[in-house]
């Protein structure tokens, strides 16, 4: 997979810390896939495993999204911090992040469950309710999928 940098070396985020910061606040990624020669691109809302250096996402069993990555795993994803357009000064404040990675889907329960867990406590200020409604026991976790984006780099970009 080919290395990206931002042109303009002075907007570069290199801080472990920033990078982890927007990562910790965004909530979803844009994530760009690819199979022969069709692009395909989505948004999902995902979960941060800073421990582990990847995301996790969930979706149906079925999809668009899952058929591209049985073709092809590669994928690359942005999440944006945006700060708002400055009118009068044709600026645009926003820190960004481009994420290269291999996308699989999660069959094992354990990482299953981990992942769902990375997930809601990244989004909901009250996971156990959610996983009340809809965890009932282990067979639930049959009827969805759990993405892991294992990331392989990640540059970032901002304008402050």
């Amino acid at each position: 997979m080919s290395s990206f940098h931002p042109r303009r070396t002075d907007r570069e985020i290199e801080a472990k810390d920033e990078i982890g910061s927007i990562m910790k606040h965004g909530k979803y990624a844009v994530i760009g896939m690819s199979r022969k020669d069709e692009p395909y691109v989505v948004t999902l809302s995902y979960g941060y495993d800073e421990q582990n250096g990847r995301l996790y996402f969930h979706c149906a069993p079925k999809g668009m999204k899952l058929d591209f990555i049985a073709e092809n795993p590669y994928v690359c994803a942005t999440v944006i911090e945006d700060r708002g357009y400055v009118e009068e000064n044709c600026e645009h404040l926003f820190s960004s992040l481009v994420i290269r990675g291999k996308m699989r889907d999660v069959k094992e329960l354990t990482e299953k469950k981990h992942g769902l867990d990375v997930l809601l406590h990244h989004l909901e200020d009250d996971p156990a309710t959610i996983k009340e409604r809809n965890i009932k026991d282990d067979s639930s976790y049959d009827k969805v999928v759990i993405l892991s984006l294992d990331i392989t780099s990640i540059v970032g970009k901002h304008y402050k």
